[in-house]
Protein backbone atom coordinates (compact mmCIF):
# COMPACT_ATOMS: atom_id res chain seq x y z
CA UNK A 1 0.00 0.00 0.00
CA UNK A 2 1.26 3.53 -0.84
CA UNK A 3 0.42 6.50 1.49
CA UNK A 4 -0.08 9.97 0.21
CA UNK A 5 -0.89 13.30 2.34
CA UNK A 6 -4.78 13.04 0.88
CA UNK A 7 -5.00 9.66 2.15
CA UNK A 8 -4.04 10.99 5.56
CA UNK A 9 -6.14 14.71 5.42
CA UNK A 10 -9.15 12.61 4.62
CA UNK A 11 -8.81 10.63 7.83
CA UNK A 12 -8.20 13.05 10.28
CA UNK A 13 -10.94 15.51 8.68
CA UNK A 14 -13.17 12.54 10.29
CA UNK A 15 -12.42 13.98 13.87
CA UNK A 16 -13.94 16.74 15.33
CA UNK A 17 -12.34 18.94 17.81
CA UNK A 18 -14.95 19.38 20.62
CA UNK A 19 -14.12 23.11 21.24
CA UNK A 20 -15.75 24.05 18.10
CA UNK A 21 -17.66 21.07 16.75
CA UNK A 22 -15.33 21.30 13.51
CA UNK A 23 -13.13 18.84 11.47
CA UNK A 24 -8.91 19.07 12.29
CA UNK A 25 -8.54 20.02 8.88
CA UNK A 26 -11.59 22.61 8.68
CA UNK A 27 -10.02 23.91 11.89
CA UNK A 28 -6.41 24.64 10.71
CA UNK A 29 -5.05 22.14 13.21
CA UNK A 30 -3.16 20.13 11.06
CA UNK A 31 0.20 21.57 11.17
CA UNK A 32 2.29 21.54 7.49
CA UNK A 33 4.86 19.47 8.43
CA UNK A 34 3.18 16.03 7.13
CA UNK A 35 6.14 13.22 6.32
CA UNK A 36 5.61 10.18 4.83
CA UNK A 37 8.02 7.34 5.03
CA UNK A 38 6.72 3.74 3.76
CA UNK A 39 4.18 3.47 6.34
CA UNK A 40 5.18 5.75 9.06
CA UNK A 41 3.47 8.85 9.26
CA UNK A 42 4.36 12.06 11.29
CA UNK A 43 2.81 15.51 11.50
CA UNK A 44 1.81 17.92 14.32
CA UNK A 45 -1.68 19.26 16.02
CA UNK A 46 -1.80 22.37 16.53
CA UNK A 47 -4.05 23.96 20.06
CA UNK A 48 -4.87 27.19 20.72
CA UNK A 49 -2.70 26.82 24.18
CA UNK A 50 -0.28 23.87 25.86
CA UNK A 51 -3.27 23.20 28.39
CA UNK A 52 -5.99 22.65 25.94
CA UNK A 53 -7.98 20.41 27.79
CA UNK A 54 -9.43 18.27 24.56
CA UNK A 55 -5.76 17.64 23.85
CA UNK A 56 -5.32 13.86 24.79
CA UNK A 57 -8.21 12.64 23.50
CA UNK A 58 -8.09 14.69 20.06
CA UNK A 59 -4.47 13.00 19.56
CA UNK A 60 -6.05 9.50 20.49
CA UNK A 61 -8.37 9.87 18.00
CA UNK A 62 -6.71 11.28 15.19
CA UNK A 63 -4.42 8.07 15.91
CA UNK A 64 -7.64 5.96 15.60
CA UNK A 65 -8.82 7.46 12.61
CA UNK A 66 -5.53 7.09 10.34
CA UNK A 67 -5.71 3.18 11.51
CA UNK A 68 -9.17 2.88 10.50
CA UNK A 69 -9.97 5.00 7.28
CA UNK A 70 -6.14 4.30 5.91
CA UNK A 71 -4.79 1.28 7.74
CA UNK A 72 -3.62 -0.23 10.86
CA UNK A 73 -0.31 -0.97 10.01
CA UNK A 74 0.51 2.81 9.65
CA UNK A 75 3.34 3.52 12.43
CA UNK A 76 2.03 7.12 13.63
CA UNK A 77 3.58 9.79 15.44
CA UNK A 78 1.88 13.30 16.46
CA UNK A 79 3.58 16.04 17.55
CA UNK A 80 1.64 18.71 19.40
CA UNK A 81 2.24 23.14 18.69
CA UNK A 82 0.15 25.47 20.10
CA UNK A 83 -0.47 28.63 18.81
CA UNK A 84 -0.08 30.71 22.11
CA UNK A 85 3.19 30.15 24.32
CA UNK A 86 2.80 28.42 27.97
CA UNK A 87 2.83 30.90 30.99
CA UNK A 88 6.72 30.82 32.19
CA UNK A 89 7.44 28.69 35.12
CA UNK A 90 6.56 29.50 39.10
CA UNK A 91 10.26 31.81 39.83
CA UNK A 92 10.10 33.58 36.26
CA UNK A 93 6.83 35.20 36.09
CA UNK A 94 7.61 38.59 36.50
CA UNK A 95 10.93 39.55 35.35
CA UNK A 96 10.70 42.86 34.82
CA UNK A 97 9.52 43.31 38.42
CA UNK A 98 11.96 44.67 41.38
CA UNK A 99 9.87 44.55 44.72
CA UNK A 100 6.28 43.03 45.08
CA UNK A 101 4.69 44.30 48.14
CA UNK A 102 1.67 42.44 50.17
CA UNK A 103 -0.66 44.81 51.67
CA UNK A 104 -2.16 42.40 54.41
CA UNK A 105 -4.15 42.87 57.88
CA UNK A 106 -5.33 40.04 60.28
CA UNK A 107 -9.16 41.43 60.06
CA UNK A 108 -11.55 43.22 57.59
CA UNK A 109 -12.69 47.10 58.36
CA UNK A 110 -8.98 48.02 58.98
CA UNK A 111 -8.62 50.18 55.95
CA UNK A 112 -6.44 47.93 54.22
CA UNK A 113 -7.22 48.64 50.94
CA UNK A 114 -7.67 52.19 51.47
CA UNK A 115 -3.88 52.09 52.57
CA UNK A 116 -2.68 49.58 49.70
CA UNK A 117 -4.18 52.53 46.90
CA UNK A 118 -2.94 55.33 48.43
CA UNK A 119 0.22 53.85 48.98
CA UNK A 120 0.68 52.79 45.49
CA UNK A 121 -0.81 56.59 44.50
CA UNK A 122 2.02 57.74 46.79
CA UNK A 123 4.74 55.82 45.12
CA UNK A 124 4.09 56.69 41.76
CA UNK A 125 3.99 60.24 42.80
CA UNK A 126 7.58 59.70 43.54
CA UNK A 127 8.44 59.27 39.92
CA UNK A 128 8.38 54.97 40.63
CA UNK A 129 6.35 52.55 38.04
CA UNK A 130 3.92 50.95 40.13
CA UNK A 131 1.61 48.41 39.48
CA UNK A 132 -1.40 47.75 41.95
CA UNK A 133 -3.37 43.99 41.97
CA UNK A 134 -6.78 43.48 43.94
CA UNK A 135 -6.25 40.27 45.08
CA UNK A 136 -8.96 40.32 47.23
CA UNK A 137 -11.42 38.04 45.21
CA UNK A 138 -14.11 37.77 47.13
CA UNK A 139 -14.56 41.66 47.99
CA UNK A 140 -12.76 43.22 45.51
CA UNK A 141 -12.73 46.69 45.90
CA UNK A 142 -9.92 48.36 43.73
CA UNK A 143 -12.14 49.32 40.81
CA UNK A 144 -14.93 51.48 42.67
CA UNK A 145 -11.70 53.19 45.09
CA UNK A 146 -10.08 54.40 41.48
CA UNK A 147 -13.63 54.94 40.01
CA UNK A 148 -13.01 52.28 37.17
CA UNK A 149 -16.01 50.13 37.54
CA UNK A 150 -17.11 50.02 34.19
CA UNK A 151 -13.55 49.17 33.21
CA UNK A 152 -12.76 46.24 30.91
CA UNK A 153 -9.38 44.86 30.18
CA UNK A 154 -8.76 43.48 26.63
CA UNK A 155 -5.88 41.22 26.07
CA UNK A 156 -3.22 41.52 23.72
CA UNK A 157 -0.47 39.39 22.25
CA UNK A 158 3.08 39.83 23.51
CA UNK A 159 6.05 37.45 22.68
CA UNK A 160 3.35 34.68 21.56
CA UNK A 161 0.86 34.81 24.33
CA UNK A 162 -2.38 36.53 24.84
CA UNK A 163 -1.94 38.81 28.17
CA UNK A 164 -4.46 41.04 30.31
CA UNK A 165 -3.51 44.63 29.35
CA UNK A 166 -4.06 46.61 33.04
CA UNK A 167 -6.14 49.23 33.19
CA UNK A 168 -4.09 52.53 34.22
CA UNK A 169 -5.42 55.33 35.91
CA UNK A 170 -2.97 58.01 38.09
CA UNK A 171 -0.02 56.73 36.92
CA UNK A 172 -0.93 52.79 38.24
CA UNK A 173 -1.61 49.58 36.57
CA UNK A 174 -4.17 48.38 37.82
CA UNK A 175 -5.89 44.70 37.92
CA UNK A 176 -8.60 43.10 39.85
CA UNK A 177 -10.67 40.51 39.48
CA UNK A 178 -13.47 43.24 39.40
CA UNK A 179 -13.43 43.97 36.49
CA UNK A 180 -14.42 40.38 35.27
CA UNK A 181 -17.51 39.93 37.68
CA UNK A 182 -20.69 41.79 37.42
CA UNK A 183 -19.97 44.31 40.83
CA UNK A 184 -23.94 43.09 41.68
CA UNK A 185 -23.38 39.67 42.13
CA UNK A 186 -21.40 37.97 44.75
CA UNK A 187 -18.51 35.91 43.54
CA UNK A 188 -19.37 32.55 44.71
CA UNK A 189 -16.09 30.76 44.01
CA UNK A 190 -14.49 27.65 45.53
CA UNK A 191 -11.08 28.00 46.72
CA UNK A 192 -9.18 25.93 43.73
CA UNK A 193 -10.82 28.82 41.16
CA UNK A 194 -10.11 31.44 43.21
CA UNK A 195 -6.65 30.30 43.32
CA UNK A 196 -6.53 30.12 39.11
CA UNK A 197 -7.99 33.04 38.77
CA UNK A 198 -5.21 34.78 40.81
CA UNK A 199 -2.55 32.91 39.34
CA UNK A 200 -3.95 34.41 35.98
CA UNK A 201 -3.88 38.20 37.32
CA UNK A 202 -0.14 37.59 38.22
CA UNK A 203 0.89 35.28 35.52
CA UNK A 204 -1.38 36.11 31.90
CA UNK A 205 -1.16 39.85 32.40
CA UNK A 206 1.30 42.17 30.61
CA UNK A 207 2.93 44.25 33.96
CA UNK A 208 5.61 44.84 32.23
CA UNK A 209 8.61 46.93 33.99
CA UNK A 210 7.33 48.07 37.98
CA UNK A 211 9.64 49.55 41.16
CA UNK A 212 6.79 48.14 42.55
CA UNK A 213 3.85 45.72 42.81
CA UNK A 214 1.60 46.18 45.35
CA UNK A 215 -0.49 43.41 46.35
CA UNK A 216 -3.81 44.25 48.03
CA UNK A 217 -4.62 41.07 50.32
CA UNK A 218 -7.94 39.80 51.69
CA UNK A 219 -8.19 40.06 55.31
CA UNK A 220 -6.82 37.50 57.57
CA UNK A 221 -5.04 34.21 56.16
CA UNK A 222 -6.68 31.89 53.00
CA UNK A 223 -5.73 29.71 50.74
CA UNK A 224 -5.04 33.53 48.70
CA UNK A 225 -2.46 34.34 50.42
CA UNK A 226 -1.01 30.83 50.22
CA UNK A 227 -1.23 31.21 46.36
CA UNK A 228 0.22 33.91 46.38
CA UNK A 229 3.09 33.16 48.36
CA UNK A 230 3.15 29.98 45.99
CA UNK A 231 3.41 31.61 43.11
CA UNK A 232 5.32 35.28 43.64
CA UNK A 233 8.96 35.94 45.33
CA UNK A 234 6.96 38.70 47.67
CA UNK A 235 10.11 41.05 49.04
CA UNK A 236 8.24 42.07 51.87
CA UNK A 237 5.04 42.46 53.60
CA UNK A 238 3.36 45.39 55.08
CA UNK A 239 0.55 44.85 58.12
CA UNK A 240 -2.34 47.45 58.49
CA UNK A 241 -4.06 47.40 62.00
CA UNK A 242 -5.97 49.89 63.62
CA UNK A 243 -4.90 50.74 67.20
CA UNK A 244 -7.47 48.59 69.21
CA UNK A 245 -6.30 45.30 71.10
CA UNK A 246 -8.94 42.95 68.86
CA UNK A 247 -7.57 44.15 65.90
CA UNK A 248 -3.63 44.30 66.79
CA UNK A 249 -4.67 40.91 68.27
CA UNK A 250 -5.45 40.00 64.45
CA UNK A 251 -2.53 41.97 63.11
CA UNK A 252 -0.06 39.65 65.27
CA UNK A 253 -0.99 36.67 63.42
CA UNK A 254 -1.17 38.18 60.20
CA UNK A 255 3.01 38.71 61.16
CA UNK A 256 3.17 35.20 62.28
CA UNK A 257 1.93 34.37 58.89
CA UNK A 258 4.72 35.84 56.85
CA UNK A 259 7.23 34.78 59.70
CA UNK A 260 6.20 31.02 60.00
CA UNK A 261 9.51 29.59 58.99
CA UNK A 262 8.14 27.64 55.60
CA UNK A 263 7.58 31.22 54.53
CA UNK A 264 9.96 33.89 55.46
CA UNK A 265 8.51 36.73 53.99
CA UNK A 266 10.18 39.86 55.48
CA UNK A 267 8.34 42.28 57.30
CA UNK A 268 8.26 45.64 56.39
CA UNK A 269 6.87 47.45 59.04
CA UNK A 270 3.06 48.42 60.73
CA UNK A 271 0.85 50.63 59.55
CA UNK A 272 -1.39 52.33 62.02
CA UNK A 273 -4.22 53.17 60.29
CA UNK A 274 -7.36 55.36 61.59
CA UNK A 275 -4.95 56.74 64.46
CA UNK A 276 -6.66 59.38 65.76
CA UNK A 277 -9.63 61.41 64.59
CA UNK A 278 -8.92 64.80 63.34
CA UNK A 279 -11.77 67.15 61.77
CA UNK A 280 -11.27 68.92 58.86
CA UNK A 281 -12.06 72.25 60.70
CA UNK A 282 -9.53 71.54 63.63
CA UNK A 283 -6.70 69.88 62.27
CA UNK A 284 -4.20 70.55 65.09
CA UNK A 285 -6.81 68.52 67.26
CA UNK A 286 -6.37 64.48 67.88
CA UNK A 287 -9.11 62.52 69.07
CA UNK A 288 -8.13 58.77 69.64
CA UNK A 289 -11.14 56.78 69.06
CA UNK A 290 -9.62 53.63 69.01
CA UNK A 291 -6.90 53.83 71.78
CA UNK A 292 -4.24 55.43 71.71
CA UNK A 293 -0.72 54.16 69.66
CA UNK A 294 -1.57 50.46 70.08
CA UNK A 295 0.14 49.79 66.79
CA UNK A 296 3.15 51.69 67.69
CA UNK A 297 3.54 49.64 70.95
CA UNK A 298 2.89 46.13 68.87
CA UNK A 299 5.64 47.23 66.72
CA UNK A 300 8.39 47.79 69.41
CA UNK A 301 7.18 44.52 70.62
CA UNK A 302 7.90 42.36 67.69
CA UNK A 303 11.17 44.78 66.97
CA UNK A 304 9.62 45.65 63.48
CA UNK A 305 9.24 49.43 62.44
CA UNK A 306 6.48 51.12 62.21
CA UNK A 307 5.87 52.51 58.60
CA UNK A 308 3.61 55.42 59.11
CA UNK A 309 0.47 56.79 61.39
CA UNK A 310 -2.65 57.74 59.29
CA UNK A 311 -5.05 59.77 60.68
CA UNK A 312 -9.01 59.33 60.62
CA UNK A 313 -10.86 62.47 58.27
CA UNK A 314 -13.80 62.29 57.48
CA UNK A 315 -12.78 62.67 53.49
CA UNK A 316 -10.56 59.89 53.62
CA UNK A 317 -13.63 57.30 52.90
CA UNK A 318 -15.41 60.09 50.74
CA UNK A 319 -12.59 60.60 48.37
CA UNK A 320 -11.97 56.50 48.26
CA UNK A 321 -15.64 56.09 47.30
CA UNK A 322 -15.52 59.23 44.53
CA UNK A 323 -12.57 57.37 43.35
CA UNK A 324 -9.92 59.93 43.78
CA UNK A 325 -8.09 58.54 46.73
CA UNK A 326 -6.26 61.10 49.43
CA UNK A 327 -2.87 60.92 48.00
CA UNK A 328 -3.31 62.58 44.98
CA UNK A 329 -3.53 65.69 47.00
CA UNK A 330 -0.68 66.35 48.81
CA UNK A 331 -1.71 69.24 50.69
CA UNK A 332 -3.67 67.46 53.13
CA UNK A 333 -3.21 65.75 56.47
CA UNK A 334 -4.09 62.45 54.92
CA UNK A 335 -1.91 62.99 52.17
CA UNK A 336 1.07 63.80 53.66
CA UNK A 337 0.88 61.10 56.25
CA UNK A 338 0.43 58.87 52.72
CA UNK A 339 3.26 60.17 50.97
CA UNK A 340 5.39 59.80 53.95
CA UNK A 341 4.52 56.01 54.12
CA UNK A 342 5.90 55.75 50.53
CA UNK A 343 8.69 57.27 51.46
CA UNK A 344 9.16 54.81 54.91
CA UNK A 345 8.24 51.75 52.68
CA UNK A 346 10.95 52.96 49.89
CA UNK A 347 13.82 53.53 53.00
CA UNK A 348 12.51 49.82 54.46
CA UNK A 349 12.52 47.43 51.04
CA UNK A 350 16.25 49.30 49.92
CA UNK A 351 17.51 47.98 53.79
CA UNK A 352 16.06 44.88 53.05
CA UNK A 353 17.40 44.15 49.65
CA UNK A 354 20.72 45.21 51.06
CA UNK A 355 21.09 43.26 54.07
CA UNK A 356 19.01 40.12 53.16
CA UNK A 357 19.03 37.52 50.16
CA UNK A 358 15.70 37.37 47.92
CA UNK A 359 12.82 35.84 49.14
CA UNK A 360 11.97 31.90 47.99
CA UNK A 361 8.83 31.37 46.81
CA UNK A 362 6.87 28.67 49.45
CA UNK A 363 7.33 24.98 47.66
CA UNK A 364 4.35 23.07 47.57
CA UNK A 365 4.91 19.23 49.00
CA UNK A 366 3.13 16.81 47.26
CA UNK A 367 2.17 13.87 49.11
Amino acid sequence: MTLYPKLILDALSTVRYPGNGKNLVEAEMVADNLRIDGMKVSFSLIFEKPTDPFMKSVLKSAETAIHTYVSPEVEVTIATESRQAARPEVGKLLPQVKNVIAVSSGKGGVGKSTVAANLAIALAKMGLKVGLLDADIFGPSVPKMFHVEDARPYAERVDGRDLIVPVEKYGIKLLSIGFFVDPGTATLWRGGMASNALKQLVGDAHWGALDYLILDTPPGTSDIHLTLLQTLAITGAVIVSTPQQVALADARKGVDMYMNDKVNVPILGLVENMAWFTPAELPENRYYIFGKEGCKQLAEELNVPLLGQIPLVQGICESGDQGTPVALDAETITGRAFLQLAASVVRQVDRRNMELEPTRIVQVKKG
